[in-house]
């Protein structure tokens, strides 16, 4: 078997790693912004928030756009758009122009994670799943990590935020050609994926198919609002990127303004931070696939891994309010994004929801309240420290989104698919065929 899948996955953590660098790169990059324009915390808590606002907007069309013309065309114009603003917003002359390009950028990466959770529905197994789901969502804590390190050296190396970006939103659009050689939007249409692989995913579909009773029709977003599980998923994605993205905007500023770090110090600190998330969510993925394909009920198990890796994040944000020092803040920072990443896992959500036919407006609705968080959060953190003074207020308002997402992670039902059934065949109607 040919296992093209797993290369395509490969891919997508590539892109999705480099899709949080470019997104990261404001923040590594604010102590030097923040010297060149004089902002306040406030007005700093609006740029970072311009591009959520903006991502946000565009996850429901985006989702749509997936499930009508195919995540294929879709990755390949997000990473040419994407790319080319990063690079743009390294020639913003003043503040507002650069939180106009952030709000382009938010635009154009869109469509990655919906695109993602829809090749995550057709590509996969039901088996495979919440490893591709992990795979997919592990660029997150990767290219935070990573790209914590690389836009300092390459601030220090050129001395100057601007070539950074404009360097990194080059790479990106050279990835959008390489997305569209090797990505399709079907097995059936992937020139690698050989014989024995199509045939496994395709005999697995039909299995899946017979067993949900697909109609194999898109039901629309509507349709899905009507049950609990479609809320708990998008309140724990709003809980989740709460935590997530206040660490990520916010993170490397209090590291420099709370723990006195300096900027060498705040790439490393945020490499061990975020890298240990990308480790933690390798492994929630391979958990979770193990425990199921040993036969253990699926809700046991996702709201067992889930609901304790939600107590480990709220537990490990607390310790931070209340150690004061700098190593031991970076310890448990460390350990609070190793079980965080956990929660990754929600990407193979919207497939257990609406299947295939539906995986990718899922996938956009969720995505949509994860990043309600995503432009609330930096403005809400931006009033508390310079309403305060200080991050202890700002902490307590991440455990409170732990909360949130714990409570959520617990209430969703993982075993129930919610796409409409095929009417059953009567016997008349199965004699007549």
């Amino acid at each position: 078997m040919s296992n093209t899948r797993w290369r395509m996955f490969a891919l997508l953590l590539l892109l999705v790693t480099v899709n949080y660098v470019d997104r990261g790169s404001l923040s590594v990059a604010l102590p030097a912004i923040k010297e060149e324009f004089h902002i306040s915390a406030e007005v700093t808590g609006l740029l970072l928030s311009a591009f959520f606002w903006a991502y946000a907007a565009m996850q429901i069309p985006a989702g749509w756009l997936i499930d009508r013309f195919g995540p294929r065309k879709l990755i390949t114009a997000a990473c040419t758009g994407w790319g080319a603003a990063t690079a743009v917003s390294g020639l913003a002359p003043n503040i507002a122009t650069l939180a106009i390009a952030r709000g382009a950028i938010g635009i154009t990466e869109a469509p990655i994670m919906p695109a993602g959770g829809k090749l995550n529905a057709v590509f996969l197994t039901e088996k495979e799943r919440g490893r591709g789901a992990t795979i997919l969502d592990a660029g997150a804590p990767l290219g935070s990590a990573v790209g914590g390190i690389a836009i300092a050296t390459l601030i220090a190396s050129t001395g100057s935020w601007r070539w950074a970006f404009i360097v990194a939103g080059a790479v990106t659009m050279l990835l959008g050609i390489w997305a569209w050689r090797a990505i399709r939007d079907t097995p059936e249409e992937h020139p690698k994926v050989n014989e024995a692989e199509r045939e496994y995913l395709m005999s697995a579909q039909r299995e899946e198919n017979a067993r949900h009773q697909s109609t194999g029709k898109r039901a629309g977003l509507v349709y899905y609002m009507k049950y609990r599980s479609f809320w708990a998923m998008c309140f724990g994605w709003l809980g989740f990127n709460g935590v997530f993205y206040g660490l990520l905007t916010w993170g490397p500023l209090f590291l420099s303004e709370s723990k006195g770090f300096n900027l060498n110090a705040i790439g490393w600190s945020t490499f061990a931070i975020f890298g240990a998330g990308f480790v933690g969510e390798i492994i929630g993925g391979q958990l979770a696939d193990r425990l199921k394909e040993r036969g253990h009920d699926t809700n046991l198990v996702m709201r067992s891994l889930l609901g304790f890796a939600g107590t480990c994040v709220v537990a490990g944000l607390v310790g931070v309010v209340l150690v004061p020092n700098p190593l031991v803040a970076i310890l448990l920072l460390s350990t609070v994004l190793f079980f965080l990443r956990w929660v990754g896992l929600f990407w193979s959500v919207p497939s257990i929801l609406g299947g295939r036919e539906d995986a990718g407006v899922l996938g956009g609705a969720m995505n949509l309240a994860g990043n309600i968080s995503g432009f609330v959060t930096p403005v809400a953190v931006g009033f508390i420290v310079g309403a305060t003074g200080a991050y202890t207020w700002a902490l307590l308002y991440f455990v409170g989104a732990g909360v949130i997402m714990t409570v959520a992670v617990l209430v969703l039902d993982y075993s129930k698919r919610l796409a409409p059934k095929a009417a059953p065949v009567t016997a008349s109607e199965e004699t007549s065929v």
